[in-house]
Formats: C-alpha cells, sequence, structure tokens
C-alpha cells in the first residue's frame, strides 16, 4: 500500500530554520554573493541560469539556496564564504556604501576585508558611535533587523543635565514625537557630574534617531550616543575605528538566538 506523499507547505507555514532558503532565483544568486539582484535578473531573462541541470528565463521561480543546483553558464553557484565582522564605529561617518554628498563611510574603516557583497547590520547616524556588524549572511542579517527577535541593543548616552527619576520614567513609558509613539526597554543612571549625565538605555525596537528624539522631546540633549551592545555581542576594548571578525561562539549565538540552530 503506497504511502500518502507529504503537502507540499503552503506559504507562512515554514518554521524559523526554513525562513529564507526558499526564495527567488534571482535573489537566490544574489545571497550566494554570486551578482547583485539586478545583475542576475538579467542574467535569468538571458536564459543563462539553470536549476537542476534546466535553463530558465522564470523570474519568479522560487528555489531552495541550500538544496537545489543553481548553475550560470553551466558553471555552478557556491555560495561564498561567510564574513562576520564588528567595527567600532567612530563618529562623523555616514552608514552607506557610497554616498552622494561625498561624505566619508563606515565603509573606509573595513581595510582588507572583502566588502563587496557585505552589508551593515543596521545602521547608526553619522553622529553616533559604536559596534556596527557587518555580513554577507542576508538570512541572518534579516533576522537580526526583524523586530520579533526582540534582540536588545544597549547605548551608552551622555546628555546634558542632571537625568533624574522623572527623566528615566518618562523614557520607560514612552514619548511621542512625529506621529511614533517611543519607549525604551530600559533606562539607567550610570553617572553624573554638575553639567551632564552619562545613562544606559536599551531599545529592542529600531526607529529612526529614536534615543535623540525621545530626549529632546524629555528637554535634554544628546551629546554623544555609543552602541555598547547587541544581544550578547558586547564592543569591549575593540578601539575606534577597528574591526574584527566575530568569534564562532558569537557567531552560534546570533544563530541560535534568531532561530538559525537549535
Amino acid at each position: 500500500m503506497k504511502q500518502p506523499r507529504p503537502s507540499p507547505k503552503r506559504h507562512g507555514s515554514e518554521t524559523k530554520a526554513d525562513a529564507g532558503k526558499r526564495v527567488t532565483l534571482a535573489r537566490a544568486l544574489s545571497k550566494l554573493g554570486y551578482c547583485s539582484r539586478t545583475q542576475a535578473e538579467k542574467l535569468v531573462a538571458a536564459g543563462r541560469v539553470s536549476v537542476g541541470g534546466r535553463r530558465t528565463t522564470d523570474l519568479s521561480r522560487w528555489v531552495d539556496i541550500e538544496a537545489d543546483k543553481i548553475a550560470v553558464d553551466g558553471v555552478t553557484v557556491a555560495a561564498e564564504a561567510k564574513i562576520y565582522l564588528m567595527l567600532n564605529k567612530p563618529r562623523g561617518l555616514v552608514t552607506t556604501r557610497d554616498d552622494p554628498e561625498g561624505r566619508p563611510t563606515v565603509y573606509g574603516c573595513l581595510g582588507d576585508a572583502d566588502a563587496r557583497f557585505l552589508s551593515p547590520v543596521g545602521r547608526l547616524d553619522k553622529a553616533s558611535e559604536g559596534l556596527l556588524l557587518f555580513t554577507n549572511d542576508t538570512v541572518l542579517a534579516q533576522r537580526l533587523l526583524d523586530p520579533e527577535t526582540h534582540l536588545g541593543k544597549v547605548y551608552h548616552v551622555q546628555v546634558n543635565g542632571i537625568f533624574d527619576d522623572d527623566a528615566v520614567a518618562g523614557m520607560m513609558e514612552g514619548v511621542t514625537e512625529g506621529g511614533e509613539r517611543l519607549r525604551a526597554t530600559s533606562v539607567e543612571r550610570l553617572r553624573s557630574g554638575e553639567r551632564n549625565s552619562w545613562i544606559e538605555v536599551e531599545l529592542q525596537e529600531g526607529r529612526n534617531r529614536q534615543i535623540r528624539r525621545m530626549l529632546d522631546v524629555l528637554g535634554f540633549e544628546c551629546l554623544r550616543l555609543v552602541r555598547v551592545s547587541i544581544g550578547e555581542i558586547k564592543l569591549g576594548n575593540l578601539a575606534k575605528g577597528d574591526v574584527r571578525p566575530l568569534t564562532e561562539a558569537e557567531v552560534r549565538y546570533l544563530r541560535q538566538r534568531t532561530g538559525l540552530e537549535v
């Protein structure tokens, strides 16, 4: 007696381990580090790409980047070696590859690293400093940016004036600015002087310039903002402007924390 064949997975029923593996063919070539998605679409349209030995021009075709054999002009496309870097971003750099205004970018800090397909995981604005991750692992990067991951990011922030209990409560309760409700996960006073204070702020959401906007509503000016950790990945004593690879343990932690490994 024949056993019934398992039903194919429907859209939306994939587990976290499956998510990110099935993508359109052009996106697969991009994820594998072969070329950009735009270049991949041109290759597919020209009939130069095959899946499982059969050429296709179907731009909407879905493939499994781990199971399907994808080739360009008959040559199998292998995944680029995964790179995971940490940068201690200096103040004054913009988090982009190319800046139309000609300002210096974070890519100037990467030195000899192969930055062709490296992208920053999230952003730090020009005036902000500290921990910034780079990787060519697009699946992991997307998971880290997903609000559902609930991966806290911790910042040390210098503000003008004395940051009292009311200010702490204001950031915890949240403020409304620009039509958005903004709040911190936790706030702790680190130290205070006569004219300014250092506080530690944790966020689990990544709204644009969130801490600066919250402080502005509460009547404080942000003098310095330094990201010191992402989850359990800590900036530590990495010098300003320096880059180092993540350790195997750090990469494993991020993959486990985002559901890519158990």
